[in-house]
């Protein structure tokens, strides 16, 4: 469903901001910037949160894994995050302030200074102090996944999340957090069986190795009749890949997951794919799905 609108104000005459939160530099880029990036260019306000510093990170691109970038990895990342935000169209991004919660089982784990380690009231409000400041209509967070990927900083920010939704509005919560401001939507994002099956036949295709491949060995999980909304990023995809590119030590630009042009991708799965969590406006009818973010709350954007 859509409505159109040419101004991206919303319907009190507030600038549209979306906000989304993320668990480590390059999350960013690789869950929904494209739609970020699709709503920049519409005047949208786009703000970045990212949580913790990705201390723990592997360097996944041999051509930068040096003794110079691993005595400085919290310092590189933060770099390649302020890179990545440029390219994908944020006007603003925080840092949440907590270091890399690694795996479990780990010795970074168990460090006191960690995101998942973090009293959770803590946490909750230095969010609630961020959405109170931006104002965002909309916020990207993530689902609470223990099944396909149980890291603790992702699991977290969805912890975090519905609890900052909440008492944003709420003048009792957090009154030194600033002036109370209700969202009016939170969505998770996430990937589509229809997307990963998309880009793993088109590597199959090709005939090349699919990098997608392993994850059905995992056994990727059958959700796709909780995804609400299909934001057509189709245009915008060239951001997505700038952003993933400027993280030199997590993205190989030689590497299979880089390999499928922007032109495939477009043809094959043009969109970002949310699933609606929370919504202070209209729901959407049953048996629909929305084609934006902002329905509800202007109509939609052009």
């Amino acid at each position: 469903m859509s409505v159109k609108t040419d101004e991206a104000i919303d319907r009190n005459g507030d600038q549209l901001c979306l906000l989304t939160v993320h668990a480590h530099p390059d999350d960013e880029a690789s869950k929904g910037s494209a739609t970020v990036a699709r709503y920049r260019s519409m005047g949208v306000h786009t703000v970045l949160v990212c949580c913790t510093g990705g201390e723990a990170g592997d360097i996944l691109n041999p051509s930068v894994d040096t003794e110079e970038v691993r005595a400085n990895l919290a310092q590189v990342r933060a770099a390649e995050l302020a890179a990545a935000a440029t390219a994908i169209g944020y006007e603003t991004v925080y840092l949440l302030g907590y270091h890399d919660s690694g795996m479990p089982d780990t010795p970074v784990n168990a460090r006191p200074d960690n995101f998942a380690n973090a009293p959770l009231d803590e946490a909750v409000e230095r969010l609630v102090r961020i959405i109170r400041t931006e104002r965002p209509q909309v916020i990207v967070t993530y689902a609470d996944d223990q099944e396909f990927y149980p890291h603790p900083d992702h699991i977290r920010v969805h912890e975090i999340s519905q609890p900052a939704f909440e008492a944003a509005g709420d003048p009792r919560r957090y009154p030194e957090a600033g002036d109370p401001w209700q969202p009016a939507k939170m969505y998770y994002t996430g990937f589509s069986k229809r997307r990963i099956e998309a880009m793993h036949n088109e590597f199959i295709r090709l005939g090349e190795e699919s990098p997608y491949a392993q994850w059905f060995e995992r056994g990727f999980p059958e959700r796709d009749h909780r995804f609400t909304t299909f934001v057509d990023v189709g245009e915008w995809l060239h951001h997505r890949r700038a952003g993933l590119l400027a993280h030199r030590t997590q993205v190989d630009p030689e590497g299979h997951w880089m390999r499928l042009p922007d032109d495939t991708l477009r043809r094959i799965f043009p969109y970002d794919e949310y699933v609606l969590a929370e919504s202070r406006v209209a729901p959407i009818p049953e048996g629909e799905t929305e084609d934006d973010l902002f329905i509800g709350v202007v109509g939609s954007l052009p």
